[in-house]
């Protein structure tokens, strides 16, 4: 049998069992395959892009599902990623790594999903003009309707993040196909193969923006105590969901590279561009097809961002109720089952940043993409360093929990796969938030004002001033709960029931 253990003495909500399998699979496709980073990628990284996705695929993605498949099957209480970082670190580090988990969804949808979406609903939907009322009524009505699948209710939330996930798979399939279509018709016009050879500038270029698409695995987990076989379906879905996650982004990336000419190639626009451009193969049925795959295109990215709510906000209602973030916030709707403050608050960060990027960037759909882009790569980055390292401490501190699954090869074997997603994060982080200076110490070319149009002054006074906004945020939240009164013997009754869980298990494990 599974083992208990307490994450918190003064949380006892009632959760709904609604997640089966393939409701965790459909949760982790709509998390994982971030279709507004695809034509990123292939931006970011050209021909390169593609060959380093599969590296990543293989030396990442593999070893990181084998990670969260042990943690997650193992410790399934609600709010996944601080439990496991709660109990192998304690209460602060866990508010810091849940802080910047939580804070890159909101920053991310209010700063980028909601632009690349007013950008495609004005060039193939209908106009908006920046700045107008209309455009403001689109972004935040686009906020809200995410924030809204948080609130209604896994039981109905997952069935549009489902349909979500099943629509994304058929738009870039569609795209695919259409893409041989268009090849053996007009030939193509990308890039010559040889120059998909690596090289280690193309590496520190696409390596953070590839991580950042490809994590999520650990994501169903916010809403763990949710499932109805947690054991069992954990592990399997992550299979089903990775498989078809890597794939989803292999191979549109390689189409949009053999589809458009490398100078046309951009990030915030790219995908839609690439299906543009292939659409013609269907003569005067482009126009209505493309209008149909903007509007499919902008629901995606909707229940992308709902996913993401969904899971995010409840790692951070843990946290509040935990008492690592302000405990007003930890508490669950009696009547919806979900952190509704929680999701509140995470529609008014959104909304707050939308307004100020609308304002600060003029409305720029590519400027607040990129920016805001590389703001959430660092924080969810960075929260990892915290998450991966559970797997090796939880299997010291808590030997005999049941683990369903295991990471393959024995404690070599787990040390290898911690180790190398690790250095991935710690390699991707440091080239999130301070791009150029590895490419400076290996003699590569790097112009810091061509690529990113600030000096590097300004670049990194933003970023890094940020982080340490959150950071601070995080401290404010945890230090306001620890000098309440009474939070203090709830730290003591979480460490005495997780110190008796522990004892329980090594020495009666068969009643258990």
């Amino acid at each position: 049998m599974s083992v208990e253990i307490a994450t918190s003495a003064i949380r006892n909500q009632n959760f709904r069992k609604t997640l089966g399998r393939l409701d965790i699979i459909f949760l982790s496709i709509a998390a994982i395959i971030s279709i507004d980073t695809v034509a990123q990628i292939a931006a970011g990284g050209g021909a390169q892009a593609f060959t380093w996705t599969l590296v990543i695929g293989v030396t990442f993605l593999l070893p990181y599902a084998f990670v969260v498949s042990e943690l997650g099957s193992a410790f399934h209480e609600e709010g996944g990623p601080f439990v496991w970082v709660r109990l192998a670190f304690g209460k602060l580090a866990a508010s810091l790594s849940t802080m910047f988990y939580w804070i890159t969804n909101p920053l991310w949808m209010g700063g980028s999903l909601v632009f690349i979406s007013a950008a495609t609903w004005d060039a193939y939907i209908s106009p908006l003009k920046t700045g107008s009322i209309e455009d403001y009524a689109f972004k935040i009505g686009f906020i809200w309707l995410a924030i809204l699948t948080a609130i209604i209710g896994l039981h109905y939330g997952k069935v549009i993040v489902a349909v979500g996930g099943i629509v994304k798979v058929a738009l870039l399939a569609i795209f695919v196909v259409t893409v041989v279509v268009y090849a053996a018709k007009n030939g193509v016009h990308g890039y010559a193969a040889g120059e998909f050879s690596p090289t280690l500038g193309g590496f520190l270029a696409v390596t953070p923006v590839i991580l950042f698409a490809v994590v999520g695995f650990e994501a169903p987990n916010g809403a763990a105590e949710e499932m109805r076989n947690p054991q069992k379906d954990v592990p399997r879905a992550i299979a089903s969901s990775g498989l078809i996650s890597i794939l989803c982004y292999l191979v549109p990336i390689f189409a949009i590279l053999a589809v458009l000419p490398a100078d046309k190639v951009q990030g915030a626009t790219g995908l839609l561009d690439a299906f543009k451009e292939v659409f013609t193969v269907y003569g005067a049925a482009s126009g209505p097809l493309m209008w149909i795959a903007a509007a499919l295109f902008v629901f995606v990215v909707l229940t992308q961002a709902s996913a993401w709510m969904i899971a995010s906000d409840r790692v951070q209602a843990a946290a509040g109720a935990d008492g690592a973030f302000f405990r007003y916030f930890g508490k669950f709707s009696d009547r919806f089952g979900t952190p509704v403050r929680m999701n509140l608050l995470s529609g008014v960060v959104a909304t707050v940043f939308c307004v100020a990027a609308t304002l600060l960037l003029n409305g720029s759909a590519a400027a607040a993409f990129t920016v805001v882009l590389t703001v959430a790569i660092s924080t969810l980055l960075l929260s990892y360093l915290l998450i991966f390292p559970t797997v090796i401490v939880l299997r010291r501190k808590y030997p005999d929990v049941p683990r369903p699954f295991r990471v393959p090869g024995g404690r070599i074997g787990l040390w290898i796969c911690t180790v190398v997603i690790y250095a991935w994060v710690v390699l991707g982080s440091w080239v999130a938030v301070f791009p150029g200076t590895l490419e400076a110490v290996f003699g590569i070319k790097y112009d810091f004002a061509d690529v990113w149009g600030v000096d590097r002054g300004t670049f990194e006074t933003f970023t890094i001033g940020t982080l340490v906004v959150i950071a601070v945020l995080a401290l404010v939240g945890y230090l306001y709960e620890r000098r309440r009164p009474g939070s203090s013997a709830a730290a003591d009754q979480f460490d005495a029931a997780a110190a008796e869980t522990e004892v329980l298990v090594s020495t009666h494990p068969h009643e258990l």
